[in-house]
């Protein structure tokens, strides 16, 4: 009887229930256990919102990495993507596989311009109508994707009427098409494309073209929060976006040098090291090093340059600049290297082509002033600082060669006189004639060279 006071019960009790119950119990139990795992999880209950960032000109490597971040958001599950927007435009091709990559996605794109200061200009409206919410910060402004020319003239004056009608119209109807699938306003997406509309962050809410004024990234978060949006295949997603947790996603290294080799004023420089290298490698052959770099700058020249609007005609001139400021060291007329300065100036104002139909980007686009006057200045003040130095080299006395030893002083290693004798000179042992003897360990003066024979004097004391 103790023995069975003492027994645990419980056992027995989930054996009776699995015998009157069946599968049913252990089905409960199995339930009763997931659930209590899931809350366990802290992490369970909370979104994670992918993000990247546009700043700078939309090329293509920055268009293939906004690309990439749709898939990579749709890969992790991500409640949204987010994307900071700061670009001056950038590649037609570019922005229309970033639009493809947005309207294609299967979760909300968010686009936020900025910080304060930021702008999304010509190609970056593109990118601001394709969202599925999109927002501004105070201080930045939307707009001004009108076509220009190479000096932000009217597209109709550099290429005729018919060609810049037909470039106006498709990127209008693209504008439109865009703001139409997204809800926002259509006219004023045409607006700034054949009118060059550009507005600032209160005035886009007010026209429909950006939903929120946010002064920062989680304000934007907050005010989407609930948000109910539209996704690619029909479907509807109800945004929690008030506590998600951040996820950067940044871009591959290849995409990385792409976007960085896509500035002007890095193209230039690139030209210049190239155009260099080469020339110091050609007058100096076997010195390898200055062909080495210059043959690397020129490939990666080539790389920058076709992922920029660049006009042929402005390297060309870049490169007979440097061939001219060359030129001045060997020829030093003053003349070449001015010339060549010039040219170095005008490549560098005529190298960007915004009137290029591939490219969409703004005025403000260009290679700087900043960076073509003082690298053509120091480019141009070196050569005239070779140049001035090899000018006084060439007044010097010879140092060199047979020439060179005239004037050196040395010791008499025994006595020298007309017929022979043994003198010191230069660190070396030199048979020496006199026409007056001199005695042994007396300081002489060569005054002449024949062959392998110095003429000596003794020398004054």
């Amino acid at each position: 009887m103790r023995q069975n006071v003492d027994r645990p019960l419980a056992p027995f009790r989930l054996a009776g229930a699995r015998r009157r119950h069946g599968p049913w119990a252990l089905l409960l139990l199995l339930l009763g256990f997931t659930g209590l795992l899931a809350s366990a999880d802290p992490a369970s209950g909370s979104s994670v919102i992918a993000r990247c960032e546009l700043e700078g000109v939309l090329d293509a490597g920055s268009g293939a990495y906004l690309a990439d971040c749709v898939k990579r958001a749709e890969g992790q599950g991500a409640q949204a993507l987010l994307v900071r927007l700061d670009t001056p435009g950038g590649s037609l091709e570019a922005t229309r596989t970033t639009v493809r990559a947005f309207l294609g996605s299967r979760v909300p794109v968010l686009v936020w311009v900025g910080p304060s200061g930021a702008h999304a200009g010509s190609a970056g409206v593109f990118i601001a109508l394709a969202s599925n919410v999109s927002a501004m910060a105070p201080g930045t402004n939307i707009g001004a994707a009108h076509p220009v020319g190479p000096r932000g003239e009217d597209v109709e004056q550099e290429g005729g009427e018919q060609l810049a009608r037909k470039i106006e119209n498709d990127t209008a109807a693209f504008a439109e098409g865009i703001a139409r699938q997204r809800g926002r306003n259509p006219e004023w997406a045409a607006s700034a494309v054949r009118d060059s509309a550009s507005v600032p962050a209160d005035r886009a809410v007010a026209l429909r073209v950006v939903e929120f004024v946010a002064p920062t990234e989680a304000d934007f978060l907050s005010a989407v929060d609930g948000r109910r949006v539209e996704v690619a295949g029909g479907g509807t997603v109800t945004l929690a976006t008030r506590e998600a947790r951040i996820v950067s996603l940044e871009p591959g290294l290849s995409q990385r040098v792409v976007h960085a080799l896509a500035q002007p004023s890095i193209v230039y420089l690139l030209f210049l090291v190239a155009a260099l290298g080469l020339v110091v490698e050609l007058s100096h052959p076997g010195a390898v090093a200055p062909g080495l770099i210059g043959l690397v700058a020129l490939v990666l020249a080539l790389v920058a340059s076709a992922t920029l609007p660049v006009r042929s005609g402005a390297l060309v001139l870049m490169l007979v600049g440097v061939g001219l400021i060359i030129a001045e060291l060997f020829i030093t007329s003053g003349v070449l290297g001015a010339s060549g300065v010039g040219l170095l100036i005008l490549g560098g104002v005529f190298l960007v082509d915004r009137f290029e139909p591939g490219w969409f980007v703004e005025p403000t686009f260009r290679l700087s002033w900043g960076v073509m006057l003082p690298t053509a200045v120091v480019l141009a003040g070196a050569a005239a600082f070779v140049a001035y130095r090899s000018a006084q080299t060439r007044r010097l006395p010879q140092r060199g060669g047979d020439a060179g030893l005239i004037g050196e002083s040395g010791t008499a290693l025994g006595p020298v006189t007309p017929s022979g004798g043994e003198v010191f000179v230069h660190g070396e042992r030199w048979r020496a004639i006199s026409f007056t003897p001199i005695h042994e360990g007396a300081r002489v003066v060569v005054r002449a060279v024949e062959g392998l024979t110095l003429t000596v004097a003794e020398a004054m004391p």
